[in-house]
């Protein structure tokens, strides 16, 4: 079968923003329609799968949550290394957030290039009143950039699916007109924690 022709697939998703923005309860509401009131700290990284149907196509997501404490930002490369996809994540009533995700942006096209799709999310827009990034703002700088931009907003559940779908629909598109995919892990969830510290130490480039 060729690859025009492929209708399931297995896509490297990487969640990566400044710390507090929602990158933890997006996947919670994502892949299990939860939210938490209290704040979801994540230690390095965690590890989930969630299938997205897409038309007539299936992908299986295997979605990478990075802490976004300024501490572990070295370790990026360790967890976008491979991916597919990228969400970048800020919070809107932060501006520094988003200034934050600029600078990303220019770290993953500068070690990953052409290779993954790139959506950036405006989180938290339940808080459209205290807002400190306009929407399009954000817009005119995806597009300058090519990449996607989407809202949400994890505690009311606006936007999330819609922009995990958007992204595995770029990543297929995408897929489809290479000849090679990255290698994929079958690890099931768990929390990272000093191992990829003992990688960094050996692999200094993505």
């Amino acid at each position: 079968m060729s690859s025009v022709e492929r209708k399931e697939f297995k896509f490297k998703v990487v969640l990566l923003g400044e710390g507090c923005v929602g990158k933890s309860s997006l996947v919670l509401r994502f892949v299990e329609n939860k939210f938490s009131t209290r704040h979801l700290s994540t230690i390095q990284a965690s590890f989930q799968n969630k299938t997205v149907q897409v038309d007539d196509c299936k992908a299986e997501l295997h979605i990478w949550d990075t802490a976004g404490q300024e501490k572990y930002h070295a370790l990026g490369p360790i967890y976008y290394r491979g991916s597919n996809g990228v969400l970048l994540v800020f919070d809107i009533t932060d501006q520094r957030s988003f200034q934050k995700v600029k600078n990303w942006v220019l770290e993953i096209k500068t070690c990953l290039g052409k290779t993954t799709e790139i959506l950036i999310v405006g989180n938290k827009i339940d808080l459209d009143d205290e807002r400190q990034v306009s929407r399009q703002e954000a817009e005119a700088y995806a597009e300058s950039e090519g990449a996607l931009y989407m809202e949400t907003s994890a505690q009311e559940n606006r936007g999330i699916s819609e922009a995990f779908e958007a992204l595995t629909e770029k990543m297929i598109q995408h897929s489809r007109t290479t000849t090679s995919e990255a290698p994929l892990s079958n690890r099931s969830i768990r929390l990272i924690d000093e191992e990829p510290l003992e990688e960094s130490r050996r692999k200094k480039c993505c």
